[in-house]
């Protein structure tokens, strides 16, 4: 799905701003600000905690100018699942809250007044993408998370958000809705696969375009505009002579241009020459082997909630930059396609993720027998299609911390039937991995069919916690383990809570003294092996949780707070990551 691109031909009417909005169990309309999450942007708790229908509504006009161009109602997401009706009429249904989906309003009529209505539904259940908890216990709500207890009086808490991960669900018009138009004959979609031979670049590129046929070119354009390379077939090879590569920050994220030209449309694709592939115990990027660091991150901020904010995710491209990081993991869904835009320009990686979280019931239940098969397959078809032209994103996370351990043949049988059908769609066959979590890695079969295993570990802290001693011997001998299964490692969460400005002359938990020591002395048994590929400590910043008793006011194992403010995590772990590599 090609991202809408405002030109000499083609128009983008934006539709974020004020919108009004109730709860399905109201008859009055209030204000709510487009795009962010509905759950802050009011002062009752019912706002905050609600679960349910909501529904957004507001007047829209497509000008006179427009008439007689294709006109295509667009939603960046809209969190979950989504009734899109115009003049009282559904015009479409959508599952799924992180990936855009559109709508073809092409034959309402010009010049007036139209009403737009978004029924938003944020439940979460067994059959949801992340899943919810259906027990009335929430992640935290018991000594043994996601796993269900016997608690007195737990079914009067059905009608809450009851996730199954440890991330609050805010819900609403997450991200940017607009209405662009391209004319009646149009470019569909842009596949690019590039390699390097040599000092040359080669991009395999294949344009689908729909309807009555006309002249087409291909262009390769430069940073300087010139045009280095161009055919007139929708499908073709193209040498780019003494080619300029796409690199990882510091160096130099080079972007050309493909411009495309059918009919009356025209549309400009930005993309980088460059190649990922496995070798051995290394993740190569041009050949090169690479090492990935940076924290994961979470979509999140004070009162948008999981809402795009554009300046927000400029200034934590400015913090990775400042922190010496390379990389990071979009935990745990798919971001805003803008956050990819400003990584392809930055030079950031990005392992890009599923929503697919919360399948670890334990031995209570058995998460492959729910039939969310099919639709995390589309979902990844989906993810697919709009993410596969980016050149900051070299590989593909199926999901985060499933149960692999108490049901490992149909663990194997789910998640290795994913692992196919991404290599059979991405036309750049990225590496492929899935996120496993603190389990028995003994009785684990799918991890290690990955093409590189990431691993969540909290030794020091969930477990055998506070003591870091016992900790690092408990890393390294599950470091033993993997290193036997000879793929590419990437320790992929890590972390310590760390209450900002609380302090300790004894470095204990909750403490900035005892995060900085925790990162010290895991980050002393991944230098000790050579089949380390990463290390991405968890978490970039401060993230709002489910309320529990485990979770004061948010997760804090964030280098920064929420608002951005370094710890002294941050300061450590920029001088560390100036010298690896």
């Amino acid at each position: 799905m090609l991202y809408p691109e405002e030109n000499k031909v083609r128009t983008v009417l934006s539709l974020d701003g004020i919108w009004e909005f109730r709860f399905a169990d109201e008859d009055t309309w209030r204000q709510i600000y487009v795009p962010a999450s509905f759950n802050n942007q009011f002062t009752e708790p019912k706002a905050r905690s609600y679960c349910g229908i909501v529904e957004y509504r507001r007047s829209f006009v497509v000008p006179f100018c427009l008439k007689g161009q294709r006109c295509i109602l667009r939603f960046d997401s809209v969190t979950h699942n989504a009734e899109v009706h115009v003049d009282g009429n559904l015009m479409k249904s959508h599952r799924g809250g992180f990936l855009p989906f559109e709508v073809d309003v092409s034959g309402i009529e010009c010049g007036v007044n139209h009403v737009l209505l978004v029924r938003v539904d944020n439940r979460i259940n067994n059959h949801t993408l992340p899943i919810g908890n259906e027990t009335g216990t929430a992640f935290f709500g018991s000594d043994n998370p996601g796993i269900p207890s016997v608690e007195h009086g737990k079914s009067r808490l059905q009608g809450s958000n009851l996730p199954n991960f440890d991330f609050f669900n805010y819900a609403g018009i997450n991200r940017s809705v607009r209405i662009y138009t391209t004319p009646q004959s149009f470019i569909e979609d842009v596949s690019l696969v590039t390699s390097i031979d040599g000092d040359d670049g080669i991009v395999k590129y294949d344009v689908s375009t729909s309807g009555c046929g006309g002249p087409f070119l291909f262009e390769v354009v430069g940073e300087d505009c010139s045009i280095v390379a161009s055919s007139k077939n929708h499908k073709g090879c193209l040498r780019i002579k003494g080619v300029r590569t796409w690199n990882p920050w510091p160096w130099e994220p080079y972007l050309y241009t493909a411009r495309i030209t059918y009919c009356d449309d025209l549309y400009e694709l930005r993309f980088g020459v460059r190649t990922v592939e496995i070798s051995g115990h290394s993740v190569l990027v041009n050949g090169r082997p690479f090492y990935f660091k940076g924290p994961g991150k979470h979509e999140d901020s004070p009162i948008r909630g999981r809402g795009v904010d554009q300046c927000l995710s400029l200034k934590d491209i400015n913090l990775l930059h400042w922190l010496n990081a390379n990389s990071f993991r979009t935990s745990h869904y798919p971001y805003d396609e803008t956050m990819y835009q400003l990584c392809d320009r930055e030079g950031i990686l990005v392992v890009d993720e599923l929503p697919a979280v919360g399948l670890n019931f334990g031995g209570a239940k058995n998460p492959y027998k729910l039939g969310n098969g099919e639709y995390h397959r589309s979902l990844l078809e989906e993810l697919i299609a709009r993410d596969k032209n980016h050149p900051c994103v070299v590989m593909w996370s199926l999901g985060n911390e499933p149960d692999t351990e108490h049901f490992p043949e149909d663990a194997y049988d789910y998640w290795h039937s994913l692992y196919l059908a991404a290599h059979e769609k991405d036309p750049q066959n990225r590496p492929v991995t899935m996120v496993c979590c603190q389990n028995d890695y003994t009785k684990d079969l799918t991890t290690k069919t990955m093409d590189v295993v990431c691993i969540n570990r909290y030794y020091g802290w969930y477990n055998l916690a506070g003591n870091l001693e016992i900790a690092k011997s408990a890393l390294e001998e599950e470091l033993e383990f993997w290193r036997r299964v000879d793929k590419p490692l990437i320790l992929s969460e890590y972390g310590a809570d760390a209450i900002p400005g609380m302090h300790s002359i004894v470095p204990e938990m909750f403490s900035e003294e005892f995060q900085v020591e925790y990162l010290k002395a895991m980050n002393s048994i991944l230098d000790k092996y050579d089949f380390i590929a990463g290390e991405q400590p968890w978490n970039f910043a401060d993230f709002d949780t489910q309320q529990g008793p485990m979770r004061a006011g948010g997760n804090h194992k964030g280098l920064f707070s929420r608002d951005r403010t370094p710890k002294m995590a941050a300061y450590y772990v920029r001088e560390r990551w100036k010298t690896v590599m």
